[in-house]
């Protein structure tokens, strides 16, 4: 295909819909079995999947799908990423209350009762976010002790697991929460005291109206918040939201989120199945073939809105240029569709009837994985980093000593090693590393399920030429699950091994010199 004016409108309409905006309408999303349906229905949601997957765009497109009486107010938390605690909780709350002020009119009409109603319900939120917190001077006066009595703390996950060595650089503890209670209880008491006041109010707006049925609170990005937060602020919107016409719809990184703690016996925050249903739209390597045309079914949708049609998109690609394609992206439809753009800008630079094969994914493959360790740095507290990090550096040295890009880990060390398990799954988030199949059995260990990962192409793209030297099992193959099934194991132990060998130099150090070798 040459470069015509479809092909450029093309990558236009690509770059334009890269990142999902608020008033974009060109794409729809592509929706698999029940999600968009999901996504629309009056009930509490979240909406889990890696970064890229399209959780944004299912926001947006099922806003547009709602029947006329059911409203949806969109609020993204990395707006409130570096705001203090519990002002976050406050400002998030008062901004649903601000967008249903805006839109009085419009959905609810103009009785001046209803006006009055969120007017008193912002003033009450503006006077406790500027009031001043009691539990400041305290905490001051005890923050020398505590940071002398926390060196011998035993740490814990969230869950209440105990976790290992070095878990205070990957996992959130429970002093941390505590500290973080306490140090806003009298701010957080107050708050939590008007609770009730607030949803009769909300009650009574919604019935002085009787134009709207329900509001849904869509809260994007909520693992942009600090993980010390989360759980306290989905507790108070989901408190808010029960027993009112309001519902919440959270998006957010499933392994980099904490929705659900315990304190001193009393739950905060919300769980699966009981507060909220989960909608998982993730792409993973579990099943290639389906993960590979969910993609192509968006890249055909930009096609057809391009003027497009598919057997001229087939003809950018030659071999296996596009399977190479979605295994360099990570299955991730963002991903995906970035990296197209670049591979065709490099092979139309050079050949005007260019098509994408194997190489051009692999010469840029190394470019997006360097793309995804800055988001993870981006992302990650600063704690989290070297560990994160480190993980890397540590899974890739395993997957370079036993030269496969397969890895398997038996079930039974994801079950009794949390920390190890928190940290590969925070990877998986970031797609350092993808999941390629469940409870396969090794042929040396038939009694033990084990869970195959793979490490992104990206680490291993430096070599021009894996014979001999890199076994790569090829997803899009038929029998890939057989050869995973010899694929090495990776026990926890080992990891810890090479995760703390790394600490005898800086950690930018230890994976420049991986890529040297």
């Amino acid at each position: 295909m040459n470069n015509t004016p479809n092909l450029t409108k093309l990558r236009t309409l690509i770059n334009e819909n890269l990142r999902t905006q608020i008033g974009s309408r060109d794409v729809t999303y592509i929706s698999s079995g029940h999600t968009l349906g999901d996504a629309s229905a009056k009930q509490s949601h979240c909406i889990f999947a890696r970064r890229g997957c399209g959780k944004t765009l299912l926001l947006h497109h099922s806003r547009r799908t709602l029947p006329t009486d059911v409203k949806a107010i969109y609020i993204n938390c990395e707006d409130f990423k570096h705001h203090s605690f519990p002002n976050v909780l406050i400002e998030i709350i008062d901004n649903v209350f601000k967008e249903l002020e805006n839109n009085l009119s419009k959905w609810f009409g103009r009785k001046a009762k209803l006006r009055q109603i969120i007017c008193d319900l912002r003033q009450d939120l503006g006077n406790l976010k500027d009031g001043p917190d009691e539990s400041d001077i305290e905490i001051t006066i005890k923050d020398g002790s505590e940071s002398e009595t926390q060196k011998g703390v035993k740490l814990s996950a969230p869950e209440g697991i105990d976790v290992g060595i070095h878990a205070d650089r990957l996992i959130k503890s429970r002093g941390d929460t505590e500290r973080k209670y306490r140090y806003n209880e009298s701010k957080l008491r107050n708050l939590n005291h008007r609770l009730p006041d607030y949803k009769s109010k909300i009650r009574e707006f919604f019935n002085v109206s009787g134009k709207v049925s329900s509001v849904f609170i869509q809260l994007d990005d909520f693992y942009q918040l600090s993980k010390s937060d989360q759980p306290f602020v989905a507790d108070y919107v989901h408190r808010l939201c029960k027993d009112t016409n309001l519902k919440f719809k959270i998006a957010t990184l499933k392994h980099n989120s904490i929705l659900y703690i315990e304190r001193q016996g009393q739950p905060i925050g919300i769980q699966e199945r009981h507060d909220y249903q989960p909608i998982n739209i993730d792409f993973t390597f579990e099943n290639f073939t389906r993960t590979r045309d969910q993609n192509k079914g968006i890249f055909l949708r930009y096609a057809e809105l391009a003027g497009v049609n598919p057997g001229d998109f087939d003809t950018l690609f030659k071999g296996k240029g596009f399977d190479r394609l979605i295994m360099a992206g990570g299955g991730v439809p963002r991903d995906c569709l970035s990296f197209f753009l670049e591979a065709l800008e490099r092979v139309r630079s050079q050949d005007p009837e260019g098509r994408i094969g194997k190489d051009e994914v692999r010469f840029l493959s190394r470019e997006t994985f360097d793309r995804r360790i800055d988001e993870l740095k981006q992302d990650s507290e600063g704690q989290d980093q070297d560990t994160l990090l480190r993980g890397i550096h540590a899974i890739r040295e395993f997957c370079l000593t036993k030269k496969s890009n397969v890895f398997l880990i038996a079930e039974k060390d994801l079950q009794n090693d949390n920390e190890f398990k928190i940290l590969l799954y925070r990877l998986l988030d970031y797609r350092i590393i993808h999941h390629v199949a469940n409870s396969l059995t090794h042929k040396s260990k038939s009694a033990t399920n084990f869970q195959a990962f793979a490490i992104d192409i990206g680490c291993y793209a430096y070599m021009r030429n894996l014979q001999g030297r890199f076994d790569e099992i090829d997803f899009t193959e038929k029998n890939s699950k057989e050869k995973m099934r010899s694929a090495p194991i990776f026990e926890s132990g080992e990891f810890r091994r090479i995760w703390l060998d790394s600490q005898k130099k800086p950690i930018e150090e230890a994976l420049k010199e991986q890529e040297a070798r």
